[in-house]
């Protein structure tokens, strides 16, 4: 398996979607150039049995619509589902053991809060790193304040491609991307909207990658 080229926008599930999930998903990508955007499966409420099943369901869905998919946290539901990768917790797997198991064609990113923690990750074999709370949003305000654009800055001169993520929306992506993010990531902004596939496309607008065009991801 060729390793996989990671998108500039990062679509992060939540319970919120409820029974919606993926009929949202399949609105979110309708008509989008091939890996425009990548899918993560985000379910820590769910058992391994409904993740799995909820993660083919998303692999149909992005496989018809040339997307990327990647799973929170779950090597094994990852690799049973096919999916393109797995995004792993700040203190969940290491990434080189997870590179292990999943080989060297598929993307693994890690969730960071720090420049340490990215800087971590880049040694530990990660692809990409997501690193919030940005901005304020509702389902982060247990973790504490937003980290803000300047520790954003910080996370991505590690040289680690770095999504921001948390109150990232199509107004505030452009500031992400100035302060040096290879992209943003988003819960909220698709996934409650009225048109998800017209809030996908504001956001790859809002990148600058408005034709799904991904850079190299600069390990």
């Amino acid at each position: 398996m060729m390793p996989r080229v990671l998108p500039h926008v990062y679509l992060v599930t939540d319970a919120e979607a409820g029974a919606d999930l993926v009929a949202r998903v399949e609105a979110a990508l309708r008509g989008l150039p091939r890996e425009a955007v990548a899918v993560q499966l985000r379910a820590k409420e769910e058992g391994g049995r409904a993740l799995l099943a909820a993660a083919r369901a998303l692999r149909r869905v992005t496989e018809e619509s040339g997307q990327l998919l990647v799973v929170n946290d779950r090597l094994d539901v990852a690799l049973l589902a096919e999916a393109d990768g797995v995004h792993l917790p700040s203190h969940g797997v290491p990434p080189a053991a997870a590179r292990r198991l999943l080989g060297s064609g598929r993307l693994v990113g890690v969730s960071c809060h720090s420049a340490a923690d990215v800087l971590r990750a880049r040694q530990g074999g990660a692809d990409f790193a997501t690193f919030g709370p940005v901005f304020p949003t509702p389902s982060k305000l247990r973790y504490g304040p937003p980290v803000g654009l300047e520790r954003l800055r910080e996370a991505a001169a590690t040289g680690l491609p770095v999504l921001g993520l948390g109150g990232v929306d199509v107004a505030r992506a452009p500031e992400v991307m100035a302060a040096g993010a290879y992209g943003v990531a988003a819960i909220r902004a698709w996934l409650v909207a009225g048109d998800p596939g017209a809030a996908v496309r504001g956001l790859l607008a809002a990148t600058g990658t408005g034709d799904g065009t991904s850079r190299d991801r600069g390990r």
